[in-house]
């Protein structure tokens, strides 16, 4: 990864091109404006044709949102963002009641596109039709009817995908999938390839689906017997999950079965009794998981549930996170709050609001102190500062970057205030030296 220095800290190269957009987005927020789209500039490969970067100039920071809630108590939200991604290939599919006698039911879940968005879209329209259609979900719940069913719908979506990518040609993509079907006592999960669903219960992570990855000894075993490799973590040096729906082309082994191909349709279906300690559940793509772990996150939206009661505002925060820790994925997370989940605290708000005092105010010092240099401190500059500066309380799971937002306000708060004061003037005062 190319990289950039400043003073002793090293930033990769994109966290500055992070910042400079940033920059942008907070003024023109700022002066009333809006922010701008950025289109994907070509790579010219030598001796090869042109091609199109699969990144942008610059981070679509658009986010859509939604929420809802069930008549048994559960409520969620959506967030997702294109993020640097050229295109968006994540899609959602959130029922928090289902009907024909299952009132009591919810399904959620969060598909991410690959080679493509096609694939992704229609599976997130008909996933759910093909699972109930199996006739095993009914008002008279059996675990191991519920759990096949789930399996055949996945299976069954794979078949119908099949014919929809011949006849529109979209045979390279594919899709992963996790999701989850919540009932009155149980809490089926079903996850097929790197995405992942994460269970919190009394604070701590209680469970997690498995990635589906090639280089995992039980995937590597089937990718090789359907005559495929494992090279450079992906098969056959190309894909980087050895389960999805779509991606026909790695499904082509003679005499074997769907479950059997280089890549594999079949969902690991986990099936877990409700409890009263269950707080939340998080189902999200890859562009959380890699730059975030399972406990990182349950501890930074348990944090958020206690001062905060706009869950699209907690899934806009962890989409933040994830894009300042350096993600260049799309962001996608689904959270589905149990009615045990943590509720606003008077402490914690209190604290939340001592924390941001402490960070104006260390954000203010440092700006006055390299302003004595001579320049204006640029945002980089502030924030490498800070980054070495001791912070108490920061929200656990997110450290710094989750009070960024927070950092960028007072920041370009303190430069239109200092460049709004005559320069005789800022010179009497002086400032104090950071601790």
């Amino acid at each position: 990864m190319r990289t950039a220095r400043t003073g002793s800290v090293e930033l990769p190269a994109f966290v500055r091109q992070l910042v400079k957009e940033t920059e942008k987005r907070v003024s023109s927020f700022f002066k009333g404006g809006g922010g701008g789209r950025g289109g994907a500039e070509p790579v010219e490969v030598q001796g090869e044709e042109v091609i199109p970067s699969p990144y942008l100039d610059r981070p679509v920071l658009d986010k859509l949102s939604e929420e809802g809630c069930s008549r048994c108590g559960l409520t969620y939200a959506l967030g997702s963002m294109q993020g640097w991604r050229a295109n968006m290939e994540d899609f959602h599919d959130c029922v928090p009641q289902l009907g024909a006698g299952l009132a009591g039911w919810s399904f959620f879940a969060v598909f991410d596109g690959h080679a493509g968005s096609q694939v992704a879209q229609y599976a997130s329209h008909h996933l759910l039709d093909q699972v109930l259609a199996t006739g095993g979900i009914g008002p008279e719940e059996n675990p191991d009817r519920v759990r096949q069913s789930i399996t055949d719908g996945f299976l069954q979506t794979d078949r119908h995908l099949l014919n929809a990518a011949r006849r529109e040609g979209w045979e390279r993509g594919g899709t992963t999938v996790t999701s989850t079907l919540i009932s009155p006592r149980y809490i089926y999960f079903a996850n097929c390839g790197d995405s992942r669903a994460m269970l919190c219960r009394a604070g701590q992570v209680c469970f997690s689906t498995e990635d589906h990855k090639p280089y995992s000894p039980l995937e590597r075993e089937r990718v090789e017997s359907a005559g495929g490799t494992v090279s450079l973590q992906r098969i056959n040096g190309s894909l980087a999950v050895s389960r999805a729906l779509g991606d026909f082309s790695y499904k082509g082994a003679e005499n074997r079965p769907p479950t059997q191909q280089m890549v594999s349709p079949e969902p690991e279906v986990c099936v877990l009794e409700r409890s009263p300690a269950d707080e939340f559940l998080v189902l999200a793509c890859d562009g959380v998981w890699d730059m975030v772990s399972n406990e990182e996150l349950c501890a930074f939206i348990y944090s958020r549930l206690r001062v905060c009661t706009d869950l699209r505002e907690v899934c806009s925060q962890v989409i933040d996170l994830c894009l300042y820790k350096g993600s260049l994925d799309n962001i996608s997370i689904v959270l589905v709050c149990f009615p045990g989940a943590p509720q606003l605290s008077a402490e914690a708000l209190h604290q939340e609001a001592e924390l941001e005092d402490v960070l104006e105010s260390k954000v203010s010092e440092i700006y006055e102190e390299l302003s004595t240099q001579g320049e204006e401190p640029d945002l980089l500059s502030v924030l490498t500062v800070l980054a070495n500066c001791d912070v108490p309380g920061l929200p656990p799971g997110g450290g710094l970057q989750s009070k960024r937002n927070c950092i960028i306000s007072t920041y370009y708060e303190k430069r239109e205030a200092h460049n709004s004061t005559p320069a005789n003037i800022r010179g009497l005062g002086g400032s104090e030296k950071l601790v």
